[in-house]
């Protein structure tokens, strides 16, 4: 590793203590998900449709992962227009951890004209008021440091609540938060040495990375390029796999800064495996540098919320190495006052 970080270090860059909540992540998803929260019961529901931006958003696309393979429908809406296909089965998921995202309330607001079922989660905001004075089914969920640090208390809430619609096996459920607290000891702010996964990947990055990740695992690899891009301030790529030995390889066949990242699920598929073979030999053959992630064994949330949770903390200590503060988020404050 070349470079260690210390608690002082967090502690004086870190002007809002981000790494205190990511070091809680364990025990916000196990409160979440045991939360007597009201559920959603509801009948022939076939299609599912998560809306939410940013933080909200990653919500969506880690749903669209545990379910791909499952009989129902997800769609992920990350804009202000619901598709086409929404209809008299369809539940419609708007996530706004500030309550305020103006794509996400535009979408709630088909409510009045659509047969679909709405529902709300918030930590208060214009959502709060809108579910409340329109009767949609509104949870108010604690907003824990900052929208993409809330993402483990929303994810696990929103397990929770569609838990009678949304076939996922409780028992893999309880597996996740079990190995999100095994991962904790190796990777979180007590640990800053170097068996620290997270903290050595945070050294290695110095430029702009590219992630390359199979299909099953595309959400981890969009919420690592998101939580690098807010955290760390960092430029990121991210590309797949399979689809990138279509055109993507090519670009190295130019000088490049771009440092590679692999980011492998512990069972792709057996093709996928090739794939990540032939890649890595012909990096190898370019005297490229580059570094593999694998993820846990388990379910696919199991591995999905580790490898976003080990990965979200690489993005906290490169911006630490960097002398970056990881909290504020200028730009986006930008855009948001302009709209």
């Amino acid at each position: 590793m070349n470079q260690l970080l210390t608690i002082e270090n967090l502690r004086n860059i870190d002007s809002e203590s981000m790494y205190e909540t990511y070091d809680k992540w364990p025990h916000i998803a196990k409160d979440s998900y045991k939360n007597p929260l009201p559920k959603i019961d509801l009948k022939n529901i076939n299609h599912v449709v998560f809306a939410g931006m940013g933080g909200s958003g990653a919500i969506g696309d880690v749903f669209a992962s545990i379910l791909s393979k499952m009989d129902i429908h997800v769609s992920v809406v990350k804009g202000y227009q619901l598709p086409k296909t929404v209809n008299e089965n369809t539940l419609v998921v708007c996530t706004s951890i500030s309550g305020n995202t103006d794509e996400t309330l535009s979408v709630l607001q088909n409510s009045k004209k659509s047969n679909a079922r709405f529902i709300g989660l918030s930590s208060g905001g214009l959502m709060e008021n809108y579910c409340r004075k329109n009767s949609v089914d509104y949870y108010m969920i604690k907003k824990e440091h900052s929208p993409r640090a809330s993402f483990i208390g929303f994810l696990y809430s929103t397990l929770n609540i569609l838990e009678p619609i949304i076939p996922i096996n409780k028992n893999e459920i309880e597996e996740s938060i079990v190995s999100l607290n095994h991962i904790k000891s190796e990777i979180d702010s007590n640990n800053l040495n170097q068996k620290n996964n997270s903290l050595e990947l945070a050294s290695w990055i110095k430029s702009i990375p590219i992630i390359y990740y199979p299909w099953g695992l595309q959400s981890a690899a969009i919420r690592f390029k998101n939580s690098m891009q807010e955290n760390a301030k960092k430029h990121v790529l991210f590309e797949d796999v399979i689809e990138a030995s279509h055109n993507g390889i090519v670009s190295w066949e130019s000088p490049s800064n771009i440092q590679p990242i692999l980011l492998q699920g512990k069972d792709d598929h057996i093709k996928t495996q090739d794939r990540w073979n032939i890649m890595k030999e012909f990096f190898q053959e370019k005297q490229i540098d580059f570094k593999e992630i694998y993820s846990v064994n388990g379910s696919i949330l199991t591995k999905l919320v580790c490898l976003i949770y080990s990965l979200d903390m690489t993005s906290i200590y490169n911006a630490i190495i960097s002398e970056i503060d990881p909290s504020p988020v200028n730009s986006i404050d930008f855009v948001k006052r302009k709209l």
